[in-house]
């Protein structure tokens, strides 16, 4: 079988270190794929990328997948040079230790591991406690806290080293597919939609939100500055296909079965319709998702934008989400694009999607 080409925008992203706060790398990629085919683009206080195509157009469409990542934060060295820190993002303590890592400094990545008491010297009670952060440290080597504060400063943040790979077909492994393919995703639809040269009615802002692993910060403020009538947000959700989940608990959809559209409370039932019918258009397999509160995704904060706005989402099925190994179908991720092409495409001047 022929192997499966990831693209060149995609692969960048999920190489881009960028926990939360220290986007910049994914910026960069950003910025170089998507700013070229926009109209207008712009940067702010936050971190967000905001990409705009066909400005006088009406609705204005904005949307959403945040580019930043879980990472962890150097809070103190000791006096033999091993190195302490506090997570960003939900981190499971369980897989963190053991796990090689990269150091983002003033002066160039630095390579070191998570490390914590190993289990041979353990009593049987302390080998069924998961370790608090404070008892699992970095080592980069060093021998002193002075040379290990010649090679990184309190404040630099670390990624897990685990980069993307492609383990069968379309099916492919990384740190951190959340989220950079709903960055991804938002920046390929509005370069499509550049290359098609056919007349929008709608304004298309592509953003690539910062910070939401702390809080959909960046989405807070891109909501206020873009106000959009019409929103989606782009972010990955469970693939709960896997063994020891309780579909009763937590739904059913499955890793290559298309995109998940979700319904709820967080959810405008106009655009959950719309976003059904270009699916439908285009036959492609897609899920649904039932979520009675407000999402764990931009979602949340950009419905109650301003005077509130038409929001809807769409994720990328995923297991082992917030694991240094995460897995996605990169299919699922070019469905997703394909689904969005089709929606703003869609899009009547004064459709609103009030209700």
């Amino acid at each position: 079988m022929p192997s499966y080409q990831v693209p060149a925008f995609l692969a960048e992203l999920l190489h881009a270190r960028s926990p939360s706060g220290y986007e910049g790398e994914a910026q960069a990629v950003f910025d170089r794929h998507v700013k070229p085919a926009a109209d207008t683009y712009a940067q702010d206080a936050l971190g967000n990328r905001l990409a705009t195509l066909n400005p006088p157009g009406d609705p204005v469409l904005m949307l959403a997948g945040h580019m930043d990542e879980l990472g962890l934060i150097i809070t103190y060295v000791n006096k033999d040079g091993f190195i302490y820190f506090d997570t960003i993002g939900g981190h499971d303590r369980t897989v963190i230790s053991g796990r090689r890592v990269i150091i983002q400094t003033a002066n160039g990545p630095v390579k070191g591991v998570t490390g914590k008491r190993a289990i041979h010297l353990m009593d049987e009670a302390d080998r069924k406690k998961v370790p608090e952060i404070h008892e699992i440290w970095m080592d980069i080597g060093a021998r002193s806290k002075k040379e290990a504060l010649e090679r990184v400063a309190i404040g630099d943040v670390a990624t897990y080293d685990h980069e993307l790979e492609l383990i069968h077909g379309s099916i492919g492994t990384a740190r951190a597919f959340d989220n950079k393919v709903g960055a991804y995703i938002v920046g390929e639809t509005l370069i499509r939609l550049a290359r098609e040269k056919k007349k929008l009615a709608a304004r298309v802002v592509s953003v690539a939100t910062a910070q939401e692993e702390i809080g959909v910060r960046g989405a807070t403020t891109s909501a206020y500055a873009v106000n959009p009538h019409i929103a989606v947000a782009v972010d990955v959700g469970h693939a709960t296909d896997h063994p020891d989940c309780d579909n009763r608990k937590y739904g059913e959809t499955k890793l290559s079965g298309g995109p998940i559209i979700c319904r709820g409370a967080n959810i405008n039932p106009k655009v959950f319709d719309r976003l059904l019918k270009a699916a439908k258009k285009l036959k492609i397999p897609y899920q649904l998702e039932a979520d009675p509160r407000p999402t764990g995704t931009d979602a949340r904060a950009i419905q109650m934008g301003r005077g509130g706005v038409a929001t809807g989402l769409i994720s990328v099925p995923l297991r082992y989400m917030h694991t240094p190994s995460e897995v996605v179908d990169l299919e699922d991720v070019e469905r997703c694009v394909q689904l969005l092409v089709e929606f703003a495409k869609g899009l009547e001047p004064g459709d609103y999607a009030h209700w």
